[in-house]
C-alpha cells in the first residue's frame, strides 16, 4: 500500500479546510486549547496500546499535546465514545471480538452517534480480512494502514496530519455554528419592538455565540442615539446591563453610574471608534447606518481567537440596523401616541368634566388584557402588540362625542328619550371617523383597534346594546373590555347628573353584569385585577 495515501487524497480537503479558515481568520492566531487533543486507540492487542503510547508521548500539534485514551474491545470503545463527545481521532483495529468489530463501529460513529468531526484511521494486521478499496467505498473513514507499515515515522507524520485536518474541520463547524447563531439571533432580535429589550438581547446573544455567561453592559453616546438636544454629547447613557452590571441600566443610568474601568473603556471605544479585545473582556463599537454609536462591554471567559473576533464582528454589523430600526419604530409609536391623545383631548374638550376618566379606563383595559392573557383566554388574539396597543386605542372610545350638542353632553340632568338617541350616535361616529383614518395604513395600529372600540364599546353581551345590536362574540374583544373598564369608571366618578358610586356597590354591579351586560371571561378577569390591587 501507498504509505503517502493520506496526503494523496485528503490534502485537498486539508488545503481548503485552511483556506476558509484562513478568510475567517483563524490562522492568524493560535487555537488556544486549554486541554490536550484525545485519540481514541481501540485494538485487542496490549502490545499495540503500548507502541502507540510510546510513540504518541512525543506528537506534540499548537503546542498541545496528546493524551491516548485505549479501549480494547469495539464495545468497551462505544461506551467510550458517547462519554467523551471531543475525541479529535480514532486508531481503529478492524478484527477484534468479531471480524468486522472495527467496521462496525465506524458505522455506530458515523451513523448513530451522527459524529462526522472525529478522524478514523483504520490499522489492520489482516488486510485481506478488509480490503482496502471495499472499505474505502462503503465506509466514511479518513485512512486505513497495514500495521506493518505503521512505523514510530510514519505514525507520526499520519498523527499530526490528521489533528490537523481535525483542527481545520472544527475551526469550520465554529464558524458555521456561530454564523448559525448570528442568522438564528437575528431573527429573534429582530422581532423585539422595545429598545431596552432589543439591547439586553443583544447582549444575551453575543454572550451565547462566545459560549460564556452574560455579564456585560451595552451603551449609547445619548446624543446620538436619542436626538436629545438637552443631553450632551459625550454623556453615556446605559440601554441595558447584565450580571454584575445589572444595576447600571435601571432609571436609565448614565456614565457616572458605570463602575471603573468599563467607563473610560468605553469612552475609548466611542471616542477611537474601535474594538478592543483583552483575556478577559471585550469592548466593541458598533455604529448603525444611520451614524448612531453604540458600545458593548462584556466580561469573556477565555482570549477569543481571531475566528471569535470575526464572528462578533459579522453579529455586530448585522445587528447594528436593529437599532435604527427600534429607534424609528419608537419614534412612529410616539407619533400615533400623539395622535390618540390630540384625538381624546378633542373630545374631552366638550366634556371637560370627565376629567381623567380616558386615562383610567386606558389603564384599567390595559391591566385587563393582560391579566386575560395570564388567565390562558383568548390566545389566539392577545398577543405582544394587541396587549401594547389596545390601553392607547381605548383613550379613543368616546371621540365621537366631538359631534354631541354641548347643551345634551353637558346637561347636568336625565336626557330625554329623544335626547338619548343623539348621545347614542357618538358610537358609530367615533367609530366611523377613526375606520376613516385607520384606512389610510395597512396592519393593526391604535386607530384600527380605537376604530372597533369607539364602534361597539355600547354593544351588550345579550345583544341589547346599541349602535347594532350585536352580541357575545360578534363584539370585538377590545370593545367587551373596554366596556367593562368603562362602565366601572363611570360608576366611581363624580358625574353633573350622579355621585360618586362606592366600590363595593359598583363591583357589585359589574360582577351582575357577567352574562348579561359583559363578557363573563372580561369580568373575571377584571375583578382579579382589583383584587390585586387592593391586596397590595
Amino acid at each position: 500500500m501507498n504509505s503517502d495515501f493520506l496526503f494523496d487524497d485528503d490534502e485537498d480537503i486539508i488545503d481548503s479546510a485552511a483556506t476558509f479558515a484562513s478568510l475567517a481568520g483563524a490562522d492568524s492566531t493560535p487555537s488556544l486549547r486549554p486541554r490536550p487533543w484525545k485519540v481514541l486507540v481501540v485494538d485487542d492487542e496490549p502490545e499495540v496500546h503500548a507502541m502507540t503510547a510510546m510513540v504518541l508521548a512525543d506528537v506534540r500539534y499548537k503546542d498541545a499535546p496528546v493524551e491516548m485514551i485505549s479501549a480494547h474491545s469495539a464495545a468497551e470503545a462505544r461506551a467510550l465514545l458517547t462519554t467523551l463527545p471531543d475525541i479529535a481521532c480514532i486508531l481503529l483495529d478492524v478484527v477484534m471480538e468479531t471480524d468486522d468489530a472495527g467496521l462496525t463501529l465506524v458505522r455506530y460513529v458515523r451513523q448513530e452517534l451522527g459524529n462526522s468531526n472525529v478522524r478514523i484511521i483504520l490499522r489492520t494486521g489482516q488486510p485481506g480480512q478488509a480490503p482496502e478499496r471495499d472499505v474505502i467505498v462503503d465506509y466514511d473513514i479518513n485512512d486505513y494502514k497495514a500495521k506493518t507499515e505503521l512505523t514510530s515515522q510514519k505514525l507520526f507524520t499520519t498523527m499530526v496530519a490528521t489533528l490537523r485536518s481535525y483542527d481545520d474541520i472544527m475551526a469550520l463547524e465554529v464558524s458555521r455554528s456561530g454564523l448559525q447563531k448570528i442568522i438564528d439571533a437575528s431573527a429573534s432580535l429582530f422581532q423585539v419592538r422595545s429598545m431596552q429589550t432589543f439591547s439586553s438581547g443583544v447582549l444575551t446573544q453575543l454572550s451565547a455565540l462566545l459560549g460564556g455567561s452574560v455579564s456585560g453592559i451595552l451603551c449609547a453616546q445619548r446624543g446620538s442615539l436619542f436626538n436629545d438636544s438637552k443631553a450632551c454629547e459625550s454623556e453615556i447613557f446605559v440601554l441595558a446591563g447584565a450580571g454584575e452590571y445589572e444595576t447600571c441600566s435601571r432609571d436609565g443610568g448614565t456614565c457616572t453610574a458605570i463602575p471603573c474601568p468599563v467607563q473610560p473603556l468605553l469612552n475609548k471605544v466611542l471616542g477611537e471608534k474601535t474594538n478592543i479585545y483583552a483575556d478577559d473582556h471585550i469592548a466593541l463599537y458598533i455604529r448603525t447606518p444611520n451614524h448612531r454609536e453604540v458600545a458593548v462591554y462584556l466580561h469573556i471567559d477565555r482570549p477569543l481567537r481571531a475566528l471569535d473576533e470575526k464572528l462578533v464582528e459579522v453579529f455586530c454589523s448585522k445587528v447594528s440596523v436593529g437599532f435604527d430600526n427600534i429607534w424609528l419604530y419608537e419614534q412612529l409609536k410616539k407619533a400615533h401616541e400623539a395622535t390618540v391623545v390630540a384625538l381624546a383631548d378633542l373630545a374631552e374638550y366638550k366634556d371637560n368634566d370627565t376629567g381623567d376618566h380616558v386615562l383610567r379606563v386606558e389603564q384599567v383595559t390595559a391591566e385587563t388584557a393582560r391579566k386575560l392573557r395570564a388567565m390562558g383566554h383568548f390566545s389566539d388574539q392577545l398577543d405582544d402588540i394587541y396587549l401594547e396597543q389596545i390601553g392607547p386605542a381605548a383613550i379613543l372610545h368616546d371621540v365621537g362625542k366631538v359631534s354631541t350638542p354641548d347643551h345634551i353632553l353637558q346637561k347636568p340632568g336625565k336626557l330625554t328619550p329623544e335626547e338619548f338617541a343623539i348621545m347614542r350616535e357618538h358610537a358609530e361616529t367615533g367609530g366611523t371617523i377613526l375606520e376613516r383614518a385607520a384606512s389610510l395604513a395597512e396592519g393593526s395600529s391604535y386607530l384600527s383597534l380605537g376604530a372597533e372600540i369607539a364602534m361597539s364599546h355600547h354593544e351588550r353581551w345579550d345583544g341589547n346594546g346599541y349602535p347594532h345590536g350585536l352580541s357575545q362574540e360578534e363584539i370585538p374583544l377590545s370593545a367587551r373590555i373596554v366596556a367593562v373598564a368603562d362602565v366601572y369608571d363611570a360608576l366611581i366618578s363624580n358625574r353633573p347628573y350622579k355621585d360618586p358610586w362606592p366600590l363595593s356597590e359598583a363591583l357589585d354591579y359589574i360582577r351582575k353584569g357577567a352574562g348579561q351586560q359583559f363578557d363573563p371571561r372580561v369580568v373575571e378577569a377584571f375583578l382579579a385585577v382589583i383584587e390585586d390591587k387592593m391586596a397590595v
